[in-house]
């Protein structure tokens, strides 16, 4: 029970931040899982990526059904997401999770810096 509820709180902060901000959902929903799951580590991961899916794909539909999709802009950057997707996908499983965890952790906080200065 409390997995379950742990996964819905997480999915839903993370679709909030998602359609709200654009992007940044799998920024949240690893730590998310870490607090509110009994999910290992070596798992945090490729769940959150599961997970990210769906939620990118509601949040363009969304964002599409207002019109505001620039689709000549979004298509390069759908094809360099898709080859970034599949060489992290084959080779993240060969990095360490605490690395995995600390980059994470980086960007996060460059992206935070970026926004406030």
């Amino acid at each position: 029970m409390r997995k379950s509820v742990g996964l819905i709180l997480a999915g839903a902060m993370a679709g909030a931040v998602a359609g709200l901000f654009g992007a940044g959902g799998g920024m949240v929903l690893v730590p998310l899982l870490t607090l509110l799951t009994p999910i290992s580590e070596d798992a945090l991961f490729p769940s959150s990526v599961s997970i990210i899916l769906p939620i990118c794909l509601v949040t363009l539909i969304a964002t599409a059904l207002t019109g505001t999709v620039d689709w000549r802009q979004a298509v390069p950057y759908v094809l360099g997401s898709a080859v970034g997707g599949i060489l992290a996908g084959k080779w993240g499983q060969k990095i360490p999770t605490a690395w995995l965890h600390r980059g994470l952790g980086i960007l996060i906080l460059w992206g935070g810096y970026r926004y406030l200065c």
